[in-house]
Formats: structure tokens, sequence, C-alpha cells
């Protein structure tokens, strides 16, 4: 069990039987009355955002999250299949579970799934992936303001800003958390 008064950015905790995790946290002392703490939670099912605040002596019991290493195979018809690599079991998942982690993982890359009582509920690829850029437009010579960008499309269908001097058929390597650019390869 977990008490609302231990609440940090982070910890994941049971509701009304769906897990949640906490995404912001204060804890308020008044100069009058009881403390308590202001918590935003994210549903980790539903995505849904909640704003509450609790007694800090309110006890929740602690979601067990389970993270694993699959490999991504292929996708059909709107699911995206996954590999466990030690049991080679394979799971299908739809785009909403993948969300934006599929923008950067490649047929047979790893990727983290995250499950809740043996159901997933979150895809994410790695923190920095190496993907080939196959549509932008030509750099033009000349063209050398300090930062200047151009639109990439990359090999899995991710859309990235790039520096004008990378072409069509670079390597890139790619920050994942905040679609960013980071170098060539």
């Amino acid at each position: 069990m977990i008490a609302a008064g231990d609440f940090r950015k982070g910890i994941t905790f049971e509701m009304n039987g769906e897990p949640y995790i906490v995404m912001d946290f204060q804890h308020v002392k008044p100069g009058k009355g009881a403390a308590f703490v202001r918590t935003k939670y994210k549903n980790l099912l539903t995505g849904s955002i909640v704003e509450k605040t609790f007694n800090p002596s309110e006890k929740f019991p602690k979601a067990h999250i389970e993270s694993k290493e699959m490999q991504y195979l292929y996708s059909d018809d709107g699911l995206y299949y996954f590999m466990d690599n030690e049991t080679y079991e394979q799971i299908p998942l739809s785009k909403n579970e993948v969300e934006e982690a599929i923008l950067y993982i490649k047929e047979n890359d790893t990727a983290t799934i995250k499950f809740y009582n043996g159901r997933p509920f979150q895809v994410t690829s790695p923190n920095f992936v190496e993907l080939e850029v196959t549509e932008t437009e030509p750099g033009i010579k000349g063209d050398t303001a300090s930062n200047v960008t151009k639109s990439a499309v990359l090999e899995t269908g991710a859309n990235v800003q790039v520096p004008l001097f990378v072409n069509e058929g670079d390597a890139i390597r790619v920050d994942t958390r905040s679609g960013e650019y980071m170098s060539r390869v």
C-alpha cells in the first residue's frame, strides 16, 4: 500500500481497480485546517488525466507494471505484431496502443512494452534510433543562415526537421522522446 502523502512523480497506484501514474503533486499545509496532497494523475489504460486532492493518510494499492523488451515484426490490417524474445509469443497491438512509438520503430527493432495484469497498454521506442531519410527537398547552396531546417520524411513515415545539408538516402540519428534530429550517421 502507498499513502497519498508518499506520492512522487512516476509512482503508480490503483484506484477503483484501474492503474494510475502520478504526473504532478503538491503537498499543501495551510495555516488553518488539515494538510492535503494536490495531485495530477493519468489513467494508464485510457490516458485520461485527472486532478484531485487527497488526504495524506489515504492509502492505495501499488500498481505493478511489468516491462518487456519485445521485437516488432510487422503490421497487418491496422494491427502491429510484437514478439516476446524469450517465449517467442506474438501479440497484436492496435494503433492507439502503439501511438507515437511506431513512428520510430522499423521491422525487427526492439521496443519496450508495458503490461498491467498481463494486458499491454504502452509501447516505448528506444531513446535514440538511426533511420534513413526517404524524402526531403534539396538544400539550396548559399542558404546558410544559422539553424535553418527543412522537413524530411524517414523510412518509418515520421516527419522530422533536419539541417539543410541532409539529403535523401542519408542515415540520421533521431531522439524519439522529442522527435528531434541529433546527427548524421
